[in-house]
């Protein structure tokens, strides 16, 4: 299922924070192209080369082009193909996955280079190339899978711009190396992959009736909840007191005074002729 929820509009903060993002994701790539374009020249200037840096598949030797390859190009014009792709799947990535980018550029890296060291040509396999593709595949199995907005988007924009990279890993020209690609290709589906859930979703915006649903739950939970919950003390009755006392705290209740029976009281017997006035003697 799709998520295509616009999401809320986002804080002050969060604006800065997503502006300070960007920028640092541009930064980063752009200082990376650059020492590229640099190695090229300085390479250029001392005639190295560049073979020795470069990938030969089934030899031990070359084991240093895993981490070599990427950086040396054959000239101007393969490291202009390149740095285009490098720059705007670089921010995409550095920008939607910040949590995954430190992961998954590495494993490209690395896993393109060992994918051609198994399945290329005995030749030498130079370029980064095979980044920009594992960058590109990374990109868009992410927005597939995950299905958010806001990947969908990244999804879209690397696909608009690097669709043609769905072609390039099958084999075309002589001179250009699909096994890199293809490597490349296979690691980035793989990152994506794994690392799935390593960035979370950004928040949307809810409709009125999921907002009604979560407020009647949370009225239900309540409710639930209210029936085991244990009264408050002043509702729980006292036994000594009398409701119609309630007001009348602090005060003394006063109490009648306590007489024996009738019963109790001992009858006293008149004799009738008590009531003759005395002789005299």
């Amino acid at each position: 299922m799709l998520d295509l929820t616009p999401p809320p509009p986002p804080t002050a903060e969060q604006a800065r924070a997503l502006h300070r993002r960007f920028v640092q994701s541009v930064q980063i790539v752009s200082i990376f192209v650059g020492l590229l374009w640099l190695l090229l020249w300085a390479l250029d200037q001392q005639h190295v080369d560049v073979s020795q840096f470069g990938i030969y598949p089934g030899r031990l030797s070359s084991w240093l082009g895993l981490v070599t390859a990427p950086l040396v190009h054959g000239g101007v014009e393969h490291l202009l193909a390149n740095s285009f792709g490098l720059m705007i799947l670089g921010v995409l990535t550095l920008y939607r996955y910040p949590q995954s980018a430190p992961i998954a550029i590495p494993l490209i890296w690395l896993l393109s280079g060992v994918g051609t060291w198994l399945i290329g040509r005995p030749s030498y396999h130079i370029g980064a190339s095979g980044l920009s593709h594992g960058l590109m595949f990374f990109v868009f199995i992410s927005g597939l899978i995950r299905r958010d907005r806001t990947s969908i988007a990244a999804a879209m924009l690397s696909f608009m711009f690097f669709g043609g990279m769905l072609h390039s890993i099958l084999p075309q020209e002589e001179g250009v190396s699909f096994e890199y690609h293809l490597s490349g290709a296979l690691a980035g589906v793989l990152c994506a992959v794994l690392l799935r859930r390593r960035d979370p979703a950004p928040a949307r915006r809810k409709y009125s009736w999921e907002l009604e649903a979560e407020r009647d739950a949370e009225l239900e939970a309540l409710a639930r909840d209210s029936e085991l919950d244990l009264p408050r003390p002043e509702q729980v009755p006292v036994l000594w007191q009398r409701p119609d006392t309630e007001s009348a705290r602090g005060q003394l209740l006063p109490f009648p005074e306590r007489r024996p029976p009738a019963s109790a009281v001992p009858s006293v017997r008149i004799d009738p002729a008590d009531d003759q006035p005395p002789t005299r003697h």
